[in-house]
Parts: structure tokens; C-alpha cells; sequence
């Protein structure tokens, strides 16, 4: 009758039930409306790029940059990275750990065998019916235990395992986009730093033989010194501008080759240039009531809440009874031959009933600390919603102030290039000095270098609203759980 009854009452599970967090009631992602699209400028990466409310995301995004070399470099990386690798391990680690748990719902089954030579004191009744004080003793047993998950323990452990899985594949979620967007990133870097460092080399170019004009004007007395000086302090200061580029340029390509799972001194040369890339056009603006599905960061969140909702209940039902259920049988025999003879066979079933009765608080403050994280995770889920919507956030208004600071900077090198072919021209003709060009050339490769910063945030603002909006990780059959085992 108690086994009956502990099966009956196998069906409960203390402890909350977690149930999805509702989306934000929110409408849009800031507290201005969305222009239509953003600026244009009639350079590279000046597109005017348009918002299509509720598009959905490809998992391949980078692919519409139409970069060959940069989508072999994103699929090699996809491939090799090593933290990709940690992260596919510890998937299959914590998968392997949900299937282990789930094993508490069944009997646990062993089979023993036992072989000893004794010798039984003469003081003593012999053990033996033949009354032999000395003789070996042959056992093979099987033993079956169960323990009925009459208040849920084993429910809620498995359930705190499994969302404690899906923590762990939103984790590889988020690093398989993120790299996708930092390889990106890091291309569209060193095609900015290279072209920065170009330009500047041209500029240090153009200030040195400025400086040497000046010399020669100040020798024959048609300068000043201060004309002189101030020029010279420019030189020096662009002078001083180049290292850190070519730093920055060297550290670029560095982390490319190990976003790629390569050495530095291994890798293959990768050269970018921020002319051969294409500025999507059309960008997909997912609604806010999606945005918590698309983001694995979120997901984490609530795989993270609901395994400390499960937990709560893992500690609640630690302070309940535990009945374990036991039956062996086997056979003992003096001799290896007679173990399965008639008469040498035994069994026993046995019903184990255990309640903690007082263990210094340990279970209670157990309990209440489970409570405590789980409070504790909502807080974060909360946090890790209201930052996503801020990354969505921050990414649209880059896109529509960079739109601007490039049509700005494409004014800019339209003018100086204009300033520099009149005073090419009034050079030639004689109404200009050969030090007037200079400056216009100086200015000229000025902007160009704004101009190429502002190119590079174009592109960069792109990869950060594909990385903000989930990067379409849920059309990818390996990432979305589809061929999960549930």
C-alpha cells in the first residue's frame, strides 16, 4: 500500500513553475521616430540605407558587404576559432549532464558477485550447515533500488539541468554571432587603418617638402622663423601620428589572424579595402515584441531564471521525505558449482522512508537562498532585456549621425579636392606659390582621412545592427535547437 501510494503521489513537484516572461510593451526602440532612411554621400559606403519594419535577418548577413575575401575570412573563422570550439564543448557537456540526471527517473539495477576464503573460530558456531570452521563462500546477487519522485526532487534537477543546457547553447549562440560581427569589424578596421596610414604617409610627404621650401624661403630672407617653426611643428606632429596607426594597423591584422583560429605569424595576408565593399541598401528592423526571441543574450537570461525557478523547487523538496524502494536476490554456495542449485537462493524487498528532522538550519537557509537567486535572475533577465533595446538603440542613431557625419565629410573632401585643383592651376599658371599647393594638399589628404573614418563607421554600424538585432542565428539548423534531443 505505501509503494502505491508513493506512486500516486509521484505526480507532484514542489516549487514555482516558471512560466516565459511576457515581451515588453514597447513600441519602438527610441524615443524619436525612425527617419524612413538615412543620409547619402556619392562616395563608397555613402548609400542611403532604408528600414524594413519586421524583415527578417539571413543567418549569413555579412555575405550582403559581397566581400569574397571577407566571407571566406567569417567562414574560416566560423570554422577554427577555438573559443567557438570551447563553447560547442561545453553544449555537449551540459547535454550530456541533463541525460545523466535523467537517469534518477528510473530503477537503478546491479549485479554483484562476491567470492571469499574464511576461517571461522572454533569459539564461534560455525556458519556452514557441515559445521566446517574453514570454507569459501560464492555469491552472485542482483539488487534493483528506486527512488519515487514523489515531491519532484529529480523533476525539478532535471529541469534546472536542461535550462541550464539551453543557458549554455545561447551562450554559443552569442559567441558564433558576435565572432561573425568582430571578423567583420576587424576587416572593415584594417581597411580603415590602412588607408589612414597611407594617407598619412602621403601627408608627412607633402609637410616635408613644405618644410623644405620654408628653409630655403628663411635662408634667402623671405620667410620668418616662426613661419619656419610652425611648420616644422606640424611635420613632427604627423610625423608623430604615423607609429600608432601602423600599430593599430599591425594589432588589426593580428586579431584577424586569430578571430581565424591562425598564429599572427601564420596567418594568411588579408588586405581590405573599404572600396571594394558594398553598403547594404535595405536593413531589417525587427519589432521590439521580437527582439527578446532573436537575442541569445536574452534567451541566456531566462534559461538562467529558469533554472533558478527549478532550483527553488530542488530545495524545497530536499526538506520532504525521500522513500527508496529496494529489492535483491541472488544465491550463496559453498562451491562455485552449486550457486544455482536448489536451496542456495535468497531475496528481500525492503521500503526506506528518510525526512530530515534537524540539520542546523542548513536546508531552510538553503532554501531561502534559492529563493534569493531566483530573484536574483529575474533582476538580470530584466537588466540583460533593457540592454539589448539600448544596443538597438545606440546602433540606430549611429546609423543616422554617421549617415550624416559622412555626407558632411564627403562635402568636405569634395571642397579641398576643388581647393586643390585651383591652386594646381594657379600654381602652373604662376599666380600661386608652390608652398599655397602644398597646403591645399595637406588639406586635401586631411580629409580624406575623416573621410575614411567615416566611411569605416558606415560599415561598422551595419555589422553592430545585425549583431544587435540577433544576426539570424535561428535559420541556422546547428544553433537553433532544431536537432536538439529534448
Amino acid at each position: 500500500m505505501s509503494c502505491c501510494a508513493a506512486l500516486l503521489l509521484a505526480g507532484c513537484a514542489l516549487g514555482p513553475d516558471f512560466h516565459k516572461p511576457a515581451p515588453p510593451d514597447v513600441k519602438t526602440y527610441t524615443s524619436q521616430a525612425q527617419p524612413a532612411q538615412t543620409a547619402s554621400a556619392p562616395v563608397a559606403g555613402g548609400a542611403a540605407q532604408r528600414f524594413a519594419e519586421d524583415a527578417d535577418l539571413p543567418d549569413d548577413w555579412w555575405t550582403l558587404l559581397h566581400s569574397t575575401s571577407l566571407n571566406a575570412l567569417v567562414e574560416r573563422a566560423l570554422k577554427n576559432n577555438p573559443d567557438l570550439d570551447a563553447a560547442r564543448a561545453a553544449l555537449t557537456a551540459a547535454r550530456e549532464n541533463t541525460l545523466s540526471q535523467r537517469g534518477a527517473y528510473f530503477p537503478a539495477v546491479n549485479a554483484d558477485f562476491s567470492a571469499t576464503r574464511q576461517k571461522q573460530p572454533g569459539t564461534l558456531s560455525p556458519t556452514p550447515a557441515d559445521n566446517a570452521l574453514q570454507y569459501s563462500l560464492f555469491t552472485p546477487q542482483l539488487s534493483v533500488s528506486y527512488v519515487p519522485d514523489v515531491f519532484g526532487l529529480n523533476r525539478r534537477t532535471v529541469e534546472s539541468f536542461e535550462a541550464q543546457a539551453q543557458a549554455v547553447r545561447f551562450a554559443l549562440v552569442a559567441a558564433h554571432i558576435a565572432l561573425a560581427a568582430n571578423v567583420v569589424n576587424a576587416a572593415v578596421n584594417e581597411a580603415s587603418l590602412r588607408g589612414q596610414v597611407a594617407a598619412t604617409e602621403q601627408l608627412v610627404d607633402i609637410e616635408t617638402q613644405s618644410v623644405q621650401i620654408l628653409r630655403y624661403q628663411f635662408d634667402k630672407g623671405y620667410a620668418s622663423r616662426l613661419d619656419l617653426a610652425a611648420q616644422e611643428s606640424q611635420l613632427a606632429q604627423t610625423q608623430a601620428s604615423l607609429p600608432p596607426l601602423r600599430k593599430q594597423l599591425e594589432q588589426q591584422r593580428h586579431l584577424i589572424a586569430v578571430l581565424a583560429g591562425e598564429f599572427p605569424a601564420q596567418a594568411q595576408a588579408e588586405d581590405f579595402d573599404l572600396a571594394s565593399l558594398s553598403l547594404p541598401q535595405d536593413l531589417p528592423l525587427s519589432l521590439p515584441s521580437k527582439l527578446v526571441e532573436q537575442r541569445p543574450d536574452v534567451r541566456q537570461a531566462q534559461a538562467n531564471w529558469h533554472a533558478a525557478s527549478a532550483q527553488v523547487g530542488v530545495a524545497i523538496a530536499s526538506r520532504f521525505p525521500q522513500i527508496t524502494l529496494s529489492a535483491n536476490a541472488g544465491s550463496t554456495a559453498l562451491e562455485i558449482g552449486n550457486v544455482f542449485k536448489s536451496g542456495t537462493g535468497f531475496w528481500g524487498v525492503g521500503l526506506d522512508i528518510a525526512a530530515p528532522i534537524f540539520e542546523g538550519g542548513k536546508l531552510l537557509h538553503a532554501e531561502r537562498a534559492a529563493k534569493a537567486q531566483l530573484v536574483q535572475a529575474a533582476a538580470q533577465y530584466r537588466s540583460t532585456v533593457l540592454t539589448a533595446f539600448q544596443n538597438v538603440a545606440d546602433t540606430l542613431t549611429a546609423l543616422d549621425e554617421d549617415a550624416k557625419a559622412l555626407q558632411a565629410a564627403a562635402a568636405a573632401a569634395d571642397a579641398a579636392t576643388t581647393t586643390l585643383e585651383l591652386s594646381q592651376r594657379q600654381t602652373q599658371a604662376g599666380y600661386a606659390s608652390y608652398l599655397a599647393l602644398l597646403n591645399a594638399q595637406q588639406a586635401w589628404q586631411q580629409a580624406r582621412i575623416v573621410l575614411i573614418q567615416a566611411q569605416a563607421n558606415r560599415y561598422a554600424d551595419t555589422a553592430a545592427l545585425y549583431l544587435a538585432l540577433g544576426g539570424g542565428w535561428w535559420h541556422r539548423a546547428d544553433l537553433s535547437g532544431k536537432n536538439d534531443e529534448e
